[in-house]
């Protein structure tokens, strides 16, 4: 009897678990369209930011423009494609 009442106790306790996992991956699901778009608005901030840069060292004649501007078009890349792939990859 014991027992029984212990494998019940254990399987209502396993039920109650999964539900909780089960709302915890809603929740965290629920916050990726809101992620990603403050990923994308950031690599739009960076972006603006970055051809600022580029444009005063193109006006000053500084010979590490293309250096510079690669870089920053790179992290602005990088920043819209870790958000789709984040996206992607989690199916929301």
């Amino acid at each position: 009897m014991t027992v029984l009442l212990t494998i019940i106790h254990f399987s209502v306790m396993a039920q109650d678990g999964l539900a909780g996992i089960n709302e915890a991956n809603q929740r965290v699901r629920s916050y990726f369209d809101a992620g990603t778009n403050l990923m994308y608005a950031i690599g739009a901030i960076l972006g603006l930011i970055g051809a600022v840069k580029v444009y005063q060292k193109w006006n000053s004649g500084d010979q590490d423009t293309g250096k510079v501007a690669a870089a920053w078009f790179g992290s602005c890349v990088f920043l819209v494609v870790v958000a789709t792939v984040i996206k992607s990859f989690f199916g929301v």
